[in-house]
């Protein structure tokens, strides 16, 4: 029987943190920040949790289960 392959996609853009929470970067930081407010650039920059809904999915991508 071969090994399970982690996703590709899922290890480069979450993370676990030491409590076992998986940790996520914030969407729209990318480019056309212009019309973005200084606010809201500063909030999007800062790491956010994955919802509790996605816990279970991300975890079997990520091969935690």
């Amino acid at each position: 029987m071969p090994k399970q392959k982690t996703k590709s996609s899922a290890k480069k853009r979450f993370k676990l943190t030491g409590t076992g929470k998986i940790k996520r970067k914030h969407a729209f930081k990318s480019h056309i920040l212009t019309k973005k407010s200084k606010k809201r650039k500063l909030r999007l920059t800062h790491d956010g949790l994955v919802h509790q809904a996605d816990v279970n999915s991300i975890k079997e991508q990520l091969r935690l289960k």
